[in-house]
């Protein structure tokens, strides 16, 4: 069984002086792989993320925004031999925004992400109550620039932090990933970590990198012919600051920590589960920007 934990990793955006003011949540740069269902051969599903943060200008709290990000996600799989995988991402991005300045809305065609992974190390010993599973798999892929991305920031009238809603980031950036699972009975245990390496867009604007790492231990239980799997764990996250014109943006970057709850239903090829994070402790903009919900509810089918 090949599960993963959440790799999600966030931009968030400011303003620069040449700007209106306005910092975003964040939005278009996340990168979501998260938990695998079982599968001999391949799979296909539905996943539905949904994301809320909240600004409020230090300098001036009568400057505000309440970003809303929804995501509805095709994603699928195959198995290549017995090493290989490969596994495909297909969002169509909602976004809305309700600030001081009033309500803005866009939506379309994310940015497709494809990822191939290696299986380095696949072990298996008798232990004294239960076999001992181990699994190690790497790997690598690119998130091309399908979505949209219109933002002209040479405009005067452009705003910075407008580059987080858009349904693409206009980039074509590198997928590094790495997962552990350790299994006994009934009991396991997921580490995974990632890095996404972004480039410059057309428009001279380049989101900050983001590292992920985290780890979660779940427990299977069998109810009325169900493989029920609760699930708990903490995920870090960091991003480095975004560039225009190679001059960092202020108020970008940042880190959070998040406590982790998760359950899943399996009921042979059918895979139902549902995953939320909670801060336990955050730093972006300088504090003035907060996570306040995220989750993610998905369905998939082994093939």
């Amino acid at each position: 069984m090949k599960r993963t934990a959440f790799v999600l990793l966030l931009v968030f955006g400011s303003t620069v002086s040449s700007f209106s003011c306005e910092i975003c949540g964040c939005g278009v740069g996340n990168f979501y792989m998260g938990n695998l269902p079982r599968f001999k051969t391949s799979f296909i599903g539905l996943r539905y993320h949904y994301m809320r943060y909240q600004t409020v200008l230090a300098s001036d709290p009568s400057q505000f925004s309440n970003d809303y990000y929804k995501t509805a996600e095709l994603w699928g799989g195959i198995n290549l031999g017995s090493r290989w995988q490969a596994l495909v991402f297909a969002p169509y991005r909602i976004n809305r925004k309700v600030s001081d300045d009033g309500i803005v809305e866009s939506s379309g065609l994310g940015d497709i992400s494809v990822l191939a992974q290696y299986s380095l190390l696949h072990t298996r010993t008798a232990g004294t109550r239960a076999a001992i599973d181990q699994q190690l798999w790497l790997g690598a892929g690119l998130k091309f620039a399908t979505g949209k991305y219109h933002l002209a920031l040479s405009d005067p009238d452009a705003n910075i932090g407008d580059a987080n809603s858009q349904a693409g980031t206009g980039s074509t950036d590198i997928l590094l990933t790495a997962m552990h699972t350790l299994n006994t009975g009934r009991l396991g245990l997921t580490n995974t970590a990632s890095y996404k390496m972004n480039t410059v867009n057309s428009s001279g604007y380049r989101f900050g990198n983001r590292f992920s790492l985290s780890s979660a231990v779940y427990y299977r239980l069998p109810v009325a012919g169900l493989s029920v799997s609760p699930s708990l764990g903490l995920l870090y996250e960091h991003a480095a600051s975004n560039k225009y014109e190679q001059a960092v943006v202020d108020g970008t970057g940042g880190y959070s920590l998040l406590l982790t709850e998760g359950l899943e239903l399996n009921l042979n090829r059918i895979n139902i589960g549902f995953n939320m994070q909670l801060p336990v402790r955050q730093q972006y903009a300088g504090g003035q920007t907060k996570l306040k919900s995220r989750g993610v509810l998905q369905l998939s089918f082994a093939l």
